[in-house]
């Protein structure tokens, strides 16, 4: 259709209208969303969270009134980047929603109280939910500096009130989740008095409280331990529930059932295509575990080079200067086979290789601060770990990806673990969905985990296996999140490559899929 000049210029500045008033209904969403998340969180007293009846009670009142604003922001000449920051913030408010109506954290799960994490995640925040004021040792050095002792203290001094109040708060009924609260305060308990113990003879002043922390969550934990005979109810969320969160949290297609299908197949694949890789090996020598650190350090390293070397050289995606001191900083260390190793390190231990590809979460971390999002939404990490199946999606599909594409044809027997990875990852998944399905225990899921994976590398008596369905139990979709997002990133790239046909590029798509940020790859995919 052709225009004259009037009609153009009144079609013109239509559309200028609408851009301009596109850009004002965004700043809208920037001004709701930094008043959401101060909604979200609880109110502290003292560094203190209110998790009480009360105070929840009032929040999920007051939900569907954050809601109703958020639906009547009408996003009319937005970029297709703004409107899925529409769908990110209304995805968080379901993740509030879901708490309200079916996880309820603060008063079924032990383990949200807890008081400290030792250690960094790989991952945005934190895997799994946690109340509010923990305190997160791994970003302080030590001895504490002077500037940061006054936040410590305040976490520490909180513990025996936020312990006491969580003795009123929990009311559920969820044996399993009563019991994994008591695994995690044994945990606790270990990284406070070692925290002592650290201090005694460089900050001796700050030893003190972090005795009685120690001391008010071993008194938890023997009141959760006394109360656990009264806790014999089911800990799942129920199915109805998990389409629920897969739907508005997550938001992934695939159904309970769907995850149930696509998990019990990648099981079966995985062990199946070790079968034939070890075939194709059988006159090779055995793969052995490193025995020296020498070895184990050289290998290491010598994986972090290559893996970025053949990413950049087969046109993978773009090798960035960040990226090397990334992984370079989370190589672990050697350690002996005696006490026996637990399961990622026996794979660490034979090949380097798939763990430095696993860890393109620290490559996205670095991401985040070294190349922050445009976006204010998706600059900060998501809440209720919506994430998990771009981030670990991502993570667990390059394994394999990277297979395909080569990176190990000069190593065939290391080829073997990536097939055990992936039978590891979809009999925990299976772990997780039985447990939210309230058909299998928490014992149950362990046991089918470490049956289902190959060569014995995972261990009943160890603590990798009972610390990941403690977490999927506590957090429904997480064990998922591995395959499900492996499945949607390779949908997104069979999407681009019939949309772009001969014009397709792979490094472009993941390129793309790294600057689009930690959101789900269901909003990835449309602005691709």
């Amino acid at each position: 259709m052709r225009h004259t000049p009037a009609v153009f210029f009144v079609l013109l500045s239509a559309t200028s209208l609408a851009v301009q008033s596109g850009a004002k209904g965004y700043g809208e969403l920037v001004s709701l969303f930094t008043e959401w998340r101060a909604f979200a969180a609880p109110a502290m007293q003292d560094g203190v969270p209110d998790y009480s009846e009360s105070a929840q009670r009032a929040k999920h009142t007051a939900l569907p009134g954050w809601q109703a604003r958020l639906d009547a922001i009408v996003p009319t000449g937005w970029s297709l980047d703004q409107r899925t920051d529409l769908s990110v913030v209304r995805a968080e408010m379901a993740g509030l929603e879901f708490d309200h109506r079916f996880r309820r954290p603060w008063s079924r799960d032990p383990a949200f109280y807890r008081i400290v994490y030792a250690s960094q995640s790989d991952t945005p925040a934190a895997e799994g939910v946690a109340g509010e004021g923990v305190l997160e040792l791994w970003r302080h050095t030590f001895p504490v500096r002077e500037d940061a002792l006054t936040d410590i203290r305040t976490r520490l001094r909180a513990a025996p009130e936020r312990l006491r109040l969580a003795r009123a708060n929990l009311t559920g009924t969820g044996r399993d989740l009563w019991r994994a609260g008591i695994a995690v305060f044994a945990e606790q308990i270990g990284t406070l008095d070692a925290l002592a113990t650290r201090l005694a003879s460089t900050q001796p002043a700050l030893v003190p409280d972090v005795q009685a922390a120690a001391a008010a969550a071993r008194e938890f934990r023997a009141w959760l331990e006394g109360e656990l005979p009264r806790r014999q109810g089911p800990s799942g969320v129920g199915i109805e529930a998990y389409d629920w969160h897969s739907r508005h949290v997550r938001l992934v297609r695939y159904t309970w059932a769907d995850q149930v299908a696509l998990h019990e197949r990648e099981l079966a694949r995985a062990w199946a295509s070790l079968q034939f890789e070890e075939i194709r090996n059988r006159e090779l020598p055995p793969m052995n575990a490193a025995t020296e650190a020498s070895v184990f350090d050289a290998r290491s390293q010598q994986a972090v080079t290559d893996f970025l070397a053949f990413a950049n050289s087969r046109g993978i995606f773009t090798v960035e200067p960040f990226m090397d001191p990334a992984l370079r900083a989370q190589v672990g260390r050697f350690l002996p086979s005696s006490p026996p190793r637990e399961f990622f390190r026996e794979v660490d231990h034979r090949d380097a290789m798939p763990m430095r590809v696993h860890d393109m979460h620290w490559i996205e971390l670095a991401r985040m601060t070294q190349r922050p999002h445009a976006s204010p939404i998706r600059r900060v990490p998501l809440l209720f770990n919506i994430w998990a199946d771009r981030g670990e999606g991502i993570a667990m599909g390059l394994e394999e990806q990277m297979y395909f594409a080569g990176l190990y044809d000069a190593r065939p027997r290391s080829r073997e673990l990536i097939w055990i990875l992936l039978a590891q990852r979809a009999a925990r998944g299976l772990g997780d969905l039985m447990m939210h399905a309230n058909r299998w225990t928490l014992d149950e899921a362990a046991r089918f985990t470490v049956e289902n994976t190959p060569r014995g590398f995972l261990r009943i008596d160890g603590r990798t296996v009972w610390r990941e369905q403690q977490l999927y139990l506590q957090q429904p979709g997480y064990g998922t999140s591995y395959i499900v997002g492996k499945a949607e990133l390779d949908e997104i790239i069979a999407a681009r490559m019939r949309t772009e046909g001969k014009r397709f590029n792979l490094r472009s798509t993941f390129d793309a899929i790294q600057r689009a940020g930690m959101i789900p790859l269901s909003l990835v995919r449309p602005e691709l």
